[in-house]
């Protein structure tokens, strides 16, 4: 593979005009695709197959609803009055809401065939039916709904507006993921001490994030995706893409330094660090097109989405970056630099000093990192998940669910739907529907409302809990198990909280069969790698408490509310049900990009005869601050999508940002370098029968020869 990717390396230098003009033109093009082909995202998250998702098909085919984006306006009475002393405010609400565009219909909370108030009388609802689906609700048209409820506001009623037609769309960038870009531009410029180069290194990274989020906008028109997925994606993306750059452009850099022409370090560069940069890019799209392991479509996609842009951060690192590199020479240095014949440091202060005292204080360093990482992991036991998503704190919506639930009871803002199926639906549901009222949390038991060929009914549950309470989730289960054995039909469960906890159970199901294939992929990868039995060890080891402590801190802030203020939380409960699995996912991919880096160069080291103890020193000397870099820009881009971010990305974003950190600065720069220093020798021993392994050749050894022959013949344009 190094050799594979000298030639390639050599050939972006001899044609950098041509292979940057390419990337500008595939980038144009991504704009132009997006642009005609795009289409919506979608709000859904549910699995085809199951009894919930089941049972919503069979509404939609039987009684028309489900499908349809929808808005509840609430409204409350003043204190002391009732809703029917305002009877022309609220039908003039109710025919101004019929008018907007794109709505269907608008019910009257006081249709005296289908009321919708409380029994005191001083909570109702108006629901406003769109005639598009959940997630395609545009902006104006929301606003135009705002605009009409003022009116019975300025008639002394209390209206907030919450539904699905309320939920907008995620966009990708904001005010705080612009200060993450600024801050990994900040790292960059400190780290190459050029802010040409710097931003350099961030803008290739835009255009692979670019492409690859313009790609998934096309890809909108011919499928469903979900918003969540092009968040991801760009989150992603983005950190890997400065990443990859980064480390390539720090190889030439140091090839620079030793002397070498600039076509003999753009090479040489791509060969080396490159190969890094494939084999760390590899387990990161393994790991995320993994995620099919859980059978979900809408986790597959996403995981395949965010694979895709990884794949053009990889290709835009080994192709563009050199040529960029190629065109700006020996500019990527400091005119210090430029000047001098060779100025690759031999010291580098703090990180040598680091090393020392890890190597020399190894069985203390190791002990202290396992302890405090695995006290950081406690919370994961207590770990609860949903995919019922809390309104923003202070919103109309989040004010409409608390009216609703003071009028009607906690439960209200989560039903449970009941679809009968049978001869006389409609009779075999009103006869479930006195043992299902029995049940624990029951508060209501609506009567069943028959399809129009009679051959199903739906009867609606309301629960005395709310949503995403564990007391809620045993009811879904509860009524199944009540139903089903039913006397001359068949019964569905299905609604929001029924979606959550069939989603959930199979995220469950998945999830360790998911860690064992990551971890049994991780042990394979750095055997192949590293040739040697202990040191994947060690490496996986790592990995399973940067997960622990990741989703641990992740549970203490999000579940428990320790520092929520920090992360500006809206309000404390289950994680979204997709968190863990994501986290594994992506966080596989990049602890092993710094076991990869970092672990290479003690192993380059090691191979060319140094002792074990030199090995690790001069390895973490050459890799650490490279590492150090890349770990504070990944933490930076994470970090920015967390005080302002999407509710399903904040907490991803937020157990992604603190892996990093933990997986970086505790794991691979004091763990791993301690463990090895304990292991000596032994660290780098390949039993017999597995040397028939192929050699990955990370580190570029094999290009010694090809070295040889450039530095005779120079490569040149």
């Amino acid at each position: 593979m190094a050799k594979l990717l000298y030639r390639l390396g050599r050939g972006a230098h001899r044609h950098r005009l041509p292979v940057i003009l390419l990337w500008l033109l595939v980038l144009v093009g991504s704009g132009v695709g997006a642009f005609t082909l795009g289409g919506e995202t979608s709000n859904s998250m549910s699995i085809p197959g199951q009894e919930s998702t089941t049972a919503l098909e069979r509404i939609q085919e039987k009684f028309g609803t489900g499908e349809s984006a929808s808005a509840r306006v609430v409204l409350q009475a003043p204190a002391g009055q009732k809703l029917p002393q305002h009877v022309k405010t609220i039908t003039d609400l109710v025919a101004d809401e019929s008018a907007l565009q794109g709505v269907r219909s608008a019910t009257n909370p006081l249709d005296p065939a289908a009321p919708s108030v409380n029994k005191d009388l001083d909570v109702g609802y108006s629901t406003v039916t769109y005639e598009v689906k959940p997630g395609e609700v545009t902006d104006a048209q929301r606003a135009d709904l705002l605009k009409a409820v003022d009116k019975a506001r300025a008639a002394g009623l209390t209206v907030e507006v919450g539904g699905t037609a309320m939920q907008e769309t995620p966009h990708v960038g904001g005010p705080t993921e612009a200060i993450g870009v600024v801050l990994a531009l900040v790292v960059l410029a400190l780290t190459y001490g050029s802010l040409v180069t710097a931003g350099m290194n961030l803008l290739s990274a835009g255009i692979g994030v670019g492409i690859g989020t313009l790609g998934i906008t096309i890809a909108t028109g011919f499928m469903d995706l979900q918003s969540t997925t092009p968040i991801l994606a760009s989150m992603l993306g983005l950190a890997v893409g400065i990443d990859y750059a980064l480390f390539i452009i720090n190889r030439y850099r140091q090839e620079l330094r030793r002397g070498s022409d600039v076509g003999h370090a753009v090479a040489t560069a791509v060969g080396t660090a490159g190969s890094a940069v494939v084999t760390a890019g590899l387990t990161v799209v393994i790991a995320l097109v993994g995620l099919a392991i859980a059978g979900i479509p809408f986790l597959t996609q996403m995981g395949v989405s965010a694979a895709a842009t990884i794949v053009v951060a990889v290709l835009i690192a080994i192709t563009l970056v050199p040529a960029v590199l190629s065109l700006l020479g020996r500019r990527v240095l400091t005119r210090k630099e430029r000047g001098a014949a060779s100025a690759e440091p031999k010291d580098r202060g703090v990180i040598t000093g680091w090393a020392g005292a890890i190597t020399r204080n190894r069985l203390v360093a190791l002990l202290l990192s396992v302890v405090a990482l695995g006290i950081v992991s406690i919370p994961v036991a207590s770990m609860d998940t949903t995919l019922i998503q809390q309104p923003p704190a202070g919103s109309t919506q989040e004010r409409a669910n608390q009216i609703l639930a003071k009028g009607f009871g906690e439960g209200f803002n989560g039903p449970i739907i009941v679809l009968v199926e049978g001869d006389g639906a409609a009779a075999i549901a009103g006869k479930a529907a006195e043992p299902i009222s029995k049940l624990s949390d029951v508060a209501l038991v609506t009567p069943p409302q028959p399809s129009q060929d009679g051959g199903s009914a739906m009867v609606t549950v309301i629960p005395k809990s709310g949503p995403d309470s564990t007391e809620t989730e045993q009811l879904v289960a509860d009524l199944r198990a009540e139903l089903s054995d039913l006397d001359g039909g068949k019964a569905y469960v299905t609604g929001a909280t029924a979606v959550s906890v069939d989603v959930a159970t199979s995220l469950d199901r998945a999830l360790p069969i998911y860690l064992a294939v990551v971890v049994g992929l991780a042990l394979v990868l750095l055997v192949l790698v590293f040739r040697s039995l202990l040191v994947p060890v060690v490496g996986v080891l790592g990995f399973l408490l940067t997960i622990g402590s990741s989703l641990g801190a992740t549970v203490a802030v999000f579940q428990w509310g320790w520092l929520a203020d920090a992360v500006n939380l809206d309000g404390t409960g289950p994680l979204i049900s997709l968190t863990p699995i994501l986290v594994i996912g992506i966080l596989f991919g990049l602890a092993m990009d710094y076991q990869i880096f970092l672990v290479s160069r003690m192993h380059e080291a090691h191979h060319r005869g140094a002792r074990p103890i030199e090995a690790i020193t001069t390895g973490f000397r050459q890799a650490a601050p490279v590492v150090v870099a890349a770990a504070l820009i990944m933490f930076s881009v994470f970090a920015g999508f967390v005080p302002a971010g999407e509710p399903t990305v904040k907490s991803i974003a937020f157990a992604l940002a603190v892996g990093i950190f933990v997986d970086a600065f505790v794991v691979r720069m004091v763990l791993v370098p301690a463990a090895l220093a304990l292991i000596g020798e032994r660290a780098w021993w390949l039993p017999k029968w597995l040397r028939w392994l192929p050699e990955l050749d990370v580190e570029g050894t094999a290009l010694d020869e090809i070295e040889k022959k450039d530095q005779q013949e120079p490569v040149t344009v």
